[in-house]
């Protein structure tokens, strides 16, 4: 029996991939990263907003595709192996399952109608819920909300963010509103931006669905952990590439390395591992996906199971093929480290492989 994506899935999957080849190339992303060409990035982001991944899992009735998670999480597999400076798991993908489970009817009406002509962004801010520190803490009381959240991601291009209280009640806050202040958070990966975020009584709109239950925060959480094993993938996949592919041009002093050669049989020894473990991910993290709108007693344990796995497996390619490259991993000029600071980032976004771990024994009943 054939499990894998659908001809639909990989045309989504190669016309974003092709539309990052042409668009975003590595030298943009070294500028990016730096602070420049921000124009450049702004149109990067019109462009794949024109392919329709804004609207992929946004319902058909709103003016979306109505799509499943296996097609976003198949669009996150490119946009990872491109390293793509670009908002995708909190704006396109969690966002609009925390709006489908934990908001009202009408809420859903108002809400999907805009983000499906792009009119609504949202950041996400679910750290206090999952990963909450003794330094930060969110309340809501008489339509206001007070505290900090660190680690809201996907702001960029976001008019509102949904924050969360420790219970799991969400709720929408303007990035305009003049009671709160934004901070950019400094990490390694300089591909995508972070924020600490501070309210002082600023106005806030509560999802009504979540004032009984967990299932918005939960189910959106469990979205955005199996995106973000799909982008680590994707960048694993890159890494690998280009691994086995510098293994077969390797100079030393000059001259090709020898097919025989003890460093030529060693870095083929490592890409064969790399491939080796890398390969049964796909179909970990493509069951993961499916098993979310189709199987709910294995949703929870399959997103945790996809995360913490792939954020160990990508966390040993990332080195080893850093390794094989010998001492031009390192450098600027290749860039290699792009790939390297996403994984390793994600391996902490959205809860650390321990973190996950704990949820899925807990899942189980552990």
């Amino acid at each position: 029996m054939y499990f894998g994506l659908s001809e639909d899935q990989i045309f989504f999957q190669d016309n974003v991939k092709k539309f990052l080849e042409d668009n975003a190339p590595l030298d943009l992303i070294r500028k990016i990263s730096k602070g420049e060409d921000l124009n450049q990035k702004n149109e990067i982001h019109s462009g794949i907003i024109n392919l329709g991944i804004n609207n992929i899992l946004v319902p058909e009735e709103h003016g979306g595709l109505g799509l499943d998670l296996l097609f976003a999480t198949a669009i996150s597999q490119s946009i990872g192996g491109a390293v793509a400076p670009l908002p995708y798991c909190g704006s396109y993908v969690m966002a609009p399952i925390a709006i489908q489970i934990g908001a009202s009817k009408l809420q859903k009406e108002n809400i999907f109608n805009e983000m499906s002509s792009s009119n609504i962004k949202f950041g996400i801010a679910f750290s206090e819920y999952f990963g909450s520190r003794d330094s930060s803490s969110i309340n809501f009381s008489n339509e206001k909300i007070n505290g900090k959240t660190i680690f809201a991601i996907d702001c960029d291009y976001a008019t509102d963010v949904l924050v969360s209280d420790a219970s799991g009640k969400i709720g929408i806050v303007s990035i305009e509103d003049k009671n709160i202040e934004i901070i950019d958070l400094i990490t390694v990966d300089k591909t995508r931006t972070y924020k600490e975020i501070k309210f002082s009584n600023a106005n806030v709109e509560i999802l009504e669905n979540t004032k009984k239950n967990t299932d918005a925060i939960e189910k959106a959480l469990d979205a955005g952990r199996i995106i973000t094993a799909a982008d680590t993938l994707g960048a694993s996949q890159a890494m690998l590439d280009k691994a086995v592919s510098y293994s077969k041009e390797r100079k030393q002093f000059n001259r090709l390395s020898l097919v025989g050669s003890e460093m030529c049989i060693r870095d083929r020894h490592m890409c064969a591992e790399m491939t080796a473990d890398l390969e049964p991910c796909y179909s970990l993290v493509w069951h993961a996906a499916h098993s979310f709108d189709n199987n709910d007693d294995d949703s929870k344990l399959m997103a945790c199971h996809a995360k913490s796995h792939i954020s160990e497996v990508a966390k040993m390619v990332s080195k080893k093929a850093t390794e094989v490259h010998g001492g031009m991993g390192f450098t600027d000029l290749l860039g290699l480290h792009f790939w390297f600071k996403r994984i390793g980032l994600n391996r902490q976004l959205l809860g650390a492989p321990e973190i996950v771990r704990n949820e899925a024994a807990k899942a189980q009943g552990l």
